[in-house]
């Protein structure tokens, strides 16, 4: 029986998402109009996925740093560009005490121009280059329209930037930080993505390029989950960062900058989850098993917590004095991948119950079994049935079309990803914003189109995934 507090995702999306949050204890309203509260279970889930991410940058020579959370206007308007994509965004700091500021102090939104200014005073030489940092921070954005996870004015992310002394360095820095973002959200997150370059519309501003990953969620909007952006100089030209490159002579450095949000959060929630609760991969679930006793069982318990305690598996004991069916959906609601139940009728008959949350299934489990190995078999089995139903939904949902009847069609009716072909027009691209906002995710660099735009009907130069988005 689903849960009588979550509406079907079948019947109202948007109000089943906000009942999985609100019901996993995730994240709450606050009297901060625009902002949330991280609740216990739902930063846990952020600590996970921070882990994971600083280890992989730590390993590809990416150190962690801190800057200022606020910026002087004269330092953001140093790049047009930026100030010109972000101002609408802009929160400003006007007053320190009760006097007014000389300049106005902009709330970080995004950190290029704190890292461009720093980069500029200790660069001089490229002995002194790479520079491949990362802070991780909150930022804030004044958003209209909010929703927990996927959209609110204060989020927490983590944004790298780097200098590099060869435009080759930095635009290999740029693929490989996309990789690592692939890499976490399938093999972590069991989330599959596509990869491409963001159009020239919708890149990142102040950017020469943009590289994306974009997951579908379980309703076909689509959702851009990371982004990676080379700059080339122009931060550097602006900023002046320059360095006495082999040659001995100055050469305008080369930056980077990338980063991946707490909205993975609610990828995690539009992908896997279900009627019944949060489902969470094996691999990033804070806890990964919980063992229910039934009765006077506590001997059983504390040899089988101990066993999977000392084998580096997330595990607690619901000792609370709720009845056993509460304990059972309390975990289904929470996303525990695996619960082991253990009961003083089974183990007469030398059994106790696996019951996996991906499934639903039950398993009655020999109490002789191998423990271990049988919950590392179980949740590798839970990561991989994830990804692949998450990639099997999402091949179903992706369509191609060659022209925009097709597309509205598709949008109307069944919406996912939209193959079609493209002329490079910005006209053309903005004009499919009257079909449900509809809107290009990326263009597939290795694919050639094969038809002709699938606007205006002329020669096409890109193959394009489009989706309508969160």
């Amino acid at each position: 029986m689903k849960n009588e507090f979550i509406t079907s995702r079948d019947v109202d999306f948007a109000k089943w998402y906000t009942d999985v949050v609100k019901a996993a204890k995730l994240c709450d309203y606050s009297n901060v109009k625009g902002c949330v509260v991280f609740e216990p279970a739902g930063y846990a889930i952020w600590e996970k996925m921070q882990a994971v991410l600083d280890n992989m940058f730590k390993e590809t020579g990416h150190q962690n740093v801190y800057m200022p959370m606020l910026i002087p206007e004269s330092l953001m308007k140093k790049e047009g560009e930026l100030i010109e994509g972000f101002a609408p965004e802009v929160a400003w700091v006007t007053y320190g005490g009760s006097k007014e500021l000389d300049e106005r102090l902009c709330i970080r939104p995004t950190s290029e121009t704190l890292f461009s200014d720093y980069f500029s005073n200790v660069v001089k030489s490229y002995r002194d280059l790479p520079l491949k940092y990362n802070q991780w921070c909150s930022v804030m954005r004044w958003e209209k329209t909010t929703r927990p996870f996927l959209r609110s004015r204060e989020f927490l992310w983590q944004e790298g930037h780097t200098v590099h002394s060869s435009q080759k360095e930095a635009e290999e820095e740029t693929r490989q930080m996309l990789n690592i973002y692939k890499k976490f959200f399938e093999e972590y997150l069991a989330i599959p993505v596509i990869t491409g370059k963001k159009t020239e519309k919708e890149k990142f501003a102040g950017a020469e390029y943009s590289l994306t990953i974009e997951a579908l969620m379980y309703n076909g909007v689509a959702l851009q989950s990371g982004t990676s952006h080379y700059f080339g100089q122009k931060f550097s030209k602006a900023y002046d960062i320059n360095f006495v490159n082999k040659d001995n002579k100055l050469e305008f450095a080369y930056q980077t900058s990338w980063g991946v949000t707490t909205r993975m959060i609610g990828a995690l929630i539009m992908v896997h989850s279900d009627d019944f609760g949060l489902v969470l991969p094996p691999k990033i679930a804070p806890k990964q098993v919980v063992i229910v006793p039934i009765g006077n069982v506590s001997d059983v318990v504390s040899k089988i917590y101990s066993l999977l305690k000392n084998a580096g598996i997330s595990v607690y004991v619901d000792n609370s004095e709720k009845s056993p069916g509460f304990k059972f959906k309390d975990a289904e609601v929470n996303g525990i991948p695996i619960r082991i139940e253990v009961g003083e009728r089974d183990l007469e008959k030398n059994i106790y119950t696996v019951a996996r949350r991906d499934t639903h299934e039950k398993i009655n489990v020999n109490c002789d079994i191998d423990i271990v190995s049988y919950v590392n078999f179980l949740m590798d089995d839970i990561q991989n049935n994830l990804y692949n139903r998450a990639k099997d939904r999402r091949d179903k949902m992706t369509y191609k079309a060659e022209n925009v009847e097709q597309m509205k069609k598709i949008i109307e009716n069944n919406p996912g990803f939209i193959i079609a072909d493209w002329c490079g027009s910005e006209e053309c691209e903005s004009s499919l914003r009257d079909i449900n906002g509809l809107k290009s995710r990326c263009i597939l660099e290795d694919e050639k189109p094969d038809h002709n735009c699938v606007v205006c009907g002329k020669k096409s130069k890109y193959r394009v995934v489009w989706g309508i988005q969160y």
